[in-house]
């Protein structure tokens, strides 16, 4: 079986639908999931909620038996300038999506770190103060329905790129509620180091995801969607640095990978999942793994 600590998102399994994804991973050993509700990437959750589609959701979810660590949704880009009636829009969106946590029993939703896009709307500052204050209001939120809100900064796509620009975001998050998703790739596309990743953000860190990638070069852009091992991804380092900072939280598995078929993504995330589970228990050998 794989490490206790070590789940398995939905996005792996994009192409299948819910259920059959939660039968997939579940089949695979695992006990624990993300839960991808991010429209075009994973259309897992709808992107327009309501009730009756919360509660169905829901109801899929559960009846998998597998435990929910995190939803990882999208209101819309956080840094754009919204009318009274966008933002009204916004709010109903964050709501059904903090009931769908609230419902599937999971500790955190997860936000993204500005829109999909590095340039600005005003200025890079103003930018990821709206950010900020957007994530900010979002955890008081969250809090009502008594689920935690975290943030994936850096991402390799979005406003907060770079550990630059992470570090301005996570500058205005100091002293809120609001914490941090490190994910490998995003890190190592945009050229930074998951070492000093976790020594810069550790106070803040909430959750870990797992992919691998490349850093971009003269000829071409960073890659993300890399299976663990065919990438750059220092991970003895990046989890060997988490255990030193005592970092107490969860890992997943993010295969949104593009280099294996749909036929053999099973067998490549079994593969990742026990190479990942090895080095989390060589890194941590008093955690014990799941049974």
């Amino acid at each position: 079986m794989f490490h206790q600590l070590l789940g398995c998102s939905s996005i792996s399994f994009r192409h299948q639908d819910l259920a059959a994804a939660l039968h997939t991973m579940r089949g695979l050993g695992f006990e624990e999931i993300d839960l991808g509700a991010l429209p075009g990437v994973c259309d897992h959750v709808a992107y327009v909620l309501d009730a009756a589609a919360v509660e169905a959701v829901a109801a899929v979810v559960n009846d998998s038996g597998l435990r929910v660590r995190s939803v990882n949704g999208d209101i819309g880009d956080l840094n754009a300038a919204l009318d009274a009636g966008g933002q009204d829009a916004r709010e109903r969106h964050l709501g059904m999506l903090l009931a769908l946590a609230a419902k599937t029993g999971a500790k955190a939703l997860v936000l993204p770190c500005g829109a999909i896009d590095h340039e600005p709307v005003r200025s890079v500052e103003e930018d990821i103060d709206v950010v900020a204050a957007q994530l900010i209001h979002a955890s008081q939120r969250a809090a009502e329905f008594g689920v935690e809100l975290w943030t994936e900064s850096l991402h390799y796509y979005r406003l907060c790129w770079n550990t630059g620009r992470a570090q301005l975001l996570a500058d205005r998050l100091a002293g809120s509620d609001v914490g941090i998703v490190m994910d490998f790739s995003h890190i190592v596309a945009s050229g930074g180091d998951p070492v000093d990743f976790v020594d810069r953000f550790a106070p803040q860190l909430r959750h870990v995801h797992l992919r691998d990638a490349v850093p971009a070069t003269e000829t071409g852009p960073g890659n993300i969607n890399l299976s663990i091992g065919n990438g750059k991804a220092d991970f003895a380092a990046g989890l060997a640095a988490l255990r030193d900072v005592g970092y107490a939280g969860h890992f997943s598995l993010e295969l949104e990978t593009r280099d294996v078929s749909h036929d053999e993504r099973p067998a490549a995330a079994a593969k990742a999942a026990s190479f990942i589970t090895d080095l989390i228990q060589t890194a941590s050998p008093h955690i014990q793994g799941a049974p």
